[in-house]
């Protein structure tokens, strides 16, 4: 019930909370300074920059942290299941 509150919540820190205090990502300034260019990678997922496509951002990061939740939760069943099975 906790992880799914801070699911739900993690927009207004990340999304909304960044963008009134106007943080950037320190690797991105640093780049910028450098003058580099970012590269053109090929899209291997269909949730680019925690989005989903058709949502708007904010539900797109929500739906995108369940998603990573889930996918966590499960390799660790899993792994817990094949332990057991050692043991």
């Amino acid at each position: 019930m906790f992880v799914a509150v801070l699911v739900i919540v993690s927009p207004l820190f990340g999304v909304v909370g960044s963008e009134l205090v106007g943080y950037h990502e320190p690797l991105d300034l640093a780049a910028e300074m450098l003058g580099l260019e970012e590269w053109s990678l090929p899209e291997w997922t269909p949730f680019t920059d925690y989005t989903v496509p058709g949502l708007p951002d904010t539900i797109g990061y929500i739906v995108a942290g369940f998603i990573g939740v889930g996918v966590i939760l499960a390799i660790g069943v899993l792994l817990a299941r094949l332990t057991a099975q050692q043991k």
